[in-house]
């Protein structure tokens, strides 16, 4: 049985639409809640050059919105043409279309606005006698009172649309919303001071500061001190900012701010950028914290992609990418420790060639790339700086001096012998050191006695090493108090790195690609062919070789050689999809560096391993010139530090 055919709508006919549907079409798109509101006003004033702003709600921006500014004011005759549509004094041809350099350009927020609330504007100009008020419904203009700026008025929001006012959510929610819309605005411009009152009581109050107590105020103590300054520059881009330390990663992306030329916008292509960075530092599907200002020219950037100006589009979207991502790459390159750089320590740089360096491989090995070598774990060789250890282990042989000079000449190697021989027994051993038993703290020195006499370094961020916990922990003692490494965790990391080193010189210009004997097919969407023919060059680089076989289907015919186990298919998709979106791709690099990842994991050291104390020591020292230090390859901590007032806490000292 055949359903009934629906009877045909009636044709209506095309009509213009009348100017207050328009606007409150418009509507739709730029106030979609009372926080939105605030957002618009809030450009409007700094558009005119405000120094101070106070904003004032009621029931969370829903009954009434209030912001007030200092600004230049608008003239009396002006006051009716600001609430018309597409009315504004920001731009006037297409050149300044193309070069926006202000907040608002789109001459339709107030329109809007006043098409779903009842709005009220009052101004005054320098040279005013007085200030105007102008009611929007009405359009009466009357005299009214007020100093130098402008005053805008929103009350009743979504009055004349009660089918979107029931979308609203309550108002302490709406509230929060206002106020995250002002602490925006406020990060982004500390010489401007922003007040918010709701039912008459001051919620928040951001007063004029520079910019690193702005971000104090805003963002908290915490996150400055759990953060780092970021200052980078890359062609015609200037990045600045401050990037969250891993440690301080968040549950969410909600401690994410990005400003491009002063305007807070949500892009993808930063984002990405910015977290791709900490791919390898971070642990499960935590989020980083981080505050970016991007300047660039105002004709390199799109803002006029969205009526809420909160997306835009880059002219050149791979250099706006990876000049994020190395900014912050570097931001996070060093570890905490290396308060060592202070000292005359090596720089990254300096260090990759020295104490990252892989060590020279064996006649017979000769044709295999350095970073294979650089992976191989035995012997450990942790003590070999000190002349003890075997040559080609886990660390690198050459250390300058000067980072030795505070270590007793022969300590080292008293210790190796009395360790090797086993002559001459710890100070403590006895009955006191049996009672310990072997997973208890064991000190892997010549004594106690003659480790109190060695003093900490003070270009030693990490100190000492002192003995040897459970067969996994690292114990050292620095001027802080008290250290404790993760050896597996921190070798694993120093390993990885040193690979990467050598990875990255093996393939400085391009990555070395394999033809496949059989080609992989694969049905492709039509972005993805067009992505395939466009970047072809990229491609070859990353050591793809795709191109179209037939209509729909592309080919795979060669792969990078590294990665002889991958999935073709997969890893040729993973990195069209990443070019299609972002015009870059780390899907390669991704793969190597998981290959990298589980050779430094086997090649690190295990626990339950005894080292000896200088093998302590060399760990503690590469992992001072190791970038990155602070985390495993996982993204878990390697080390942490107990202060003294901490365990002077936990034995009631002082009390």
């Amino acid at each position: 049985m055949s359903a009934l055919p629906l009877p045909a709508a009636p044709r209506r006919p095309i009509r213009e639409l009348p100017d207050e549907l328009i606007s409150q079409i418009a509507a739709g798109e730029v106030v979609e809640r009372p926080g939105s509101v605030v957002r618009e006003l809030l450009d409007n004033a700094l558009d005119a050059g405000a120094r101070e702003i106070v904003v004032r709600l009621a029931a969370g921006g829903v009954r009434a919105i209030v912001v007030e500014d200092d600004g230049a004011g608008i003239p009396a005759a002006e006051l009716p043409l600001a609430l018309r549509r597409h009315a504004t004094s920001k731009i006037a041809s297409l050149p300044e279309l193309e070069s926006v350099a202000t907040m608002g350009f789109r001459g339709e927020a107030l329109a809007a606005i006043a098409s779903v609330a009842e709005v009220s504007l009052a101004s005054r100009t320098a040279d005013a006698p007085h200030a105007q008020r102008l009611d929007a419904r009405s359009g009466e203009l009357e005299p009214t009172a007020r100093s130098v700026g402008t005053s805008v008025e929103v009350r009743e929001l979504f009055f004349s649309t009660p089918a979107r006012r029931k979308f609203l959510k309550s108002d302490a929610t709406e509230l929060a919303h206002c106020l995250e819309a002002v602490r925006r605005h406020a990060l982004g411009r500390p010489e401007v001071g922003f007040a918010v009152w709701h039912e008459g009581r001051l919620v928040a109050q951001w007063r004029r500061a520079e910019p690193a107590q702005r971000m104090r105020d805003v963002l908290g103590e915490d996150f400055f001190a759990r953060s780092r300054p970021l200052e980078a520059a890359a062609g015609p881009l200037r990045l600045s900012g401050r990037v969250g330390l891993p440690d301080a990663a968040r549950a969410r992306a909600d401690q994410q701010y990005v400003y491009v030329n002063g305007r807070h916008v949500r892009d993808k292509l930063v984002a990405h950028g910015a977290r791709s960075a900490y791919e390898d530092v971070l642990h499960g599907t935590r989020q980083p914290s981080y505050l970016l200002f991007i300047e660039i020219a105002p004709e390199r950037v799109d803002v006029n992609v969205h009526p809420a100006k909160t997306e835009l589009r880059f002219r050149d979207a791979r250099e706006v990418h990876q000049a994020v991502r190395r900014a912050v790459e570097d931001a996070l390159a060093l570890s905490r420790a290396p308060a060592a750089a202070e000292a005359g320590a090596p720089g990254p740089a300096e260090a990759t060639e020295t104490a990252h360096g892989p060590q020279a491989p064996a006649s017979g090995d000769a044709a295999a790339p350095a970073w294979e070598h650089a992976a191989r774990q035995a012997p450990l060789g942790l003590a070999s700086r000190y002349g003890t250890g075997a040559a080609g282990g886990g660390f690198a042989a050459r250390e300058p001096a000067a980072r030795w000079a505070g270590w007793p000449a022969g300590a080292p190697e008293a210790s190796s012998r009395d360790s090797a021989a086993g002559d001459a027994p710890p100070a403590w051993s006895g009955a006191g050191a049996a009672s310990l038993g072997p997973s208890g703290a064991r000190a892997l020195s010549d004594g106690a006695e003659a480790a109190e006499a060695i003093p900490p370094p003070d270009d030693w961020p990490l100190g000492r090493a002192i003995a040897q916990l459970g067969g996994v922990y690292v114990l050292a003692e620095n001027a802080h108090g008290l250290v404790i490494v993760d050896m597996h965790a921190a070798h694993e990391r120093v390993v990885y790195e040193r690979l990467k080193a050598a990875l990255g010189r093996d393939q400085a210009a391009h990555i070395e690609s394999q033809p496949l004997l059989i080609p992989a097919t694969f049905a492709a969407t039509p972005t993805e062919v067009a992505t395939a023919e466009a970047q072809a060059e990229t491609l070859a680089r990353l050591g793809l070789d795709v191109s179209p076989l037939a209509a729909g289907t592309l080919a795979v015919r060669a792969r990078p050689a590294a990665l002889a186990g991958a999935d073709v298919v997969e890893l040729a998709r993973g990195v069209l999809a990443e070019l299609a979106r972002y015009d870059a791709s780390r899907a390669i690099e991704r793969a190597q560096h998981e290959i990298l990842a589980s050779m430094a994991c086997h090649g690190a050291v295990r626990a339950h391993r005894r080292l000896t104390l200088e093998e302590m020591n060399a760990l503690l020292r590469d992992m001072e010139a190791t970038e990155r230090a602070d985390q495993c390859n996982h993204g878990r901590p390697t080390w942490r530090q107990v202060g003294l007032r901490e365990l002077d806490a936990l034995f009631l000292r002082g009390r």
